[in-house]
């Protein structure tokens, strides 16, 4: 199994994963948020199409994530799956798609990968985020996300590789020209992690199988990619270089696990 990012930020963000299994390759988007020409760009620099996408998955309904999903769902007949919250607040029930409602804790199988959806506190409709697994090793996705639970320790347990959010820093986010209620909504416990609460996640994880951690929708006004790093770093022991980080404009490139 592997998996590259096309990009990762409020501008946009999109993660491809993919499975082989002899002749046979698997391959899923994991969120759309660009628009349709940028989605098919994007693939390409990562030497994939969108008609090769098996599935595109979504995590919630918001525009950084949503983005061209229907769009590329409908010209190129590519299953869309999603929460039925996440469904009706894009309007994605009443589309000619095919359509494939996820439920909390209730795996899928697309090709040779396994898909776990779990629940997780965002300011959406019904976010889900996921556990991709070709049944030898487990990839754990985590991002949007306003706080931890037992839950979310408890999916991403044992990870072969992990993207986890890094929002933002608590000290640049307070002095930023953002607007107090915007300040709220992102530092609350329905809005997205700083760099200190990532750590905490990831301290309370086993990871002891875990070969690869990504530093993943980090924002672009009130973070810097080497204070996300040295708040990874600082737990796993390693030097702040082992933590790649996902850019906006770039993503990362191909890791296997």
């Amino acid at each position: 199994m592997r998996f590259a990012s096309l990009g990762s930020g409020s501008e946009g963000n999109a993660l491809l994963v993919e499975a082989q299994s002899g002749a046979t390759t698997t391959r899923v988007l994991l969120d759309c948020g660009f628009s349709a020409k940028e989605v098919e760009r994007r693939l390409t620099r990562l030497g994939a199409s969108v008609e090769g996408l098996d599935a595109i998955l979504i995590t919630h309904e918001h525009s950084d994530h949503i983005g061209s999903a229907l769009t590329l769902a409908r010209k190129w007949s590519i299953p869309l799956y999603m929460s039925w919250g996440t469904a009706r607040a894009v309007g994605a029930d009443k589309a000619d798609i095919d359509l494939q409602v996820l439920w909390g804790d209730e795996a899928v199988a697309i090709g040779d990968l396994s898909i776990l959806p779990y629940t997780v506190p965002h300011d959406a409709r019904e976010p889900l985020q996921y556990v991709f697994s070709n049944g030898a090793s487990r990839l754990g996705v985590l991002t949007d996300v306003g706080t931890s639970t037992p839950h979310i320790s408890a999916m991403l347990s044992g990870c072969d590789a992990l993207v986890l959010e890094c929002n933002h820093d608590v000290r640049m986010l307070a002095g930023s020209r953002y607007p107090q209620s915007l300040k709220a909504r992102i530092g609350g416990n329905h809005g997205h992690l700083n760099n200190d609460a990532a750590a905490q996640i990831l301290a309370s994880l086993d990871r002891s199988r875990l070969r690869h951690l990504v530093a993943a929708h980090l924002s672009q006004q009130n973070n810097l990619p080497e204070l996300a790093q040295a708040a990874m770093a600082g737990v796993l022991g390693t030097a702040p270089t082992d933590v790649v980080v996902a850019s906006q404009d770039d993503g990362f490139a191909w890791l296997s696990v």
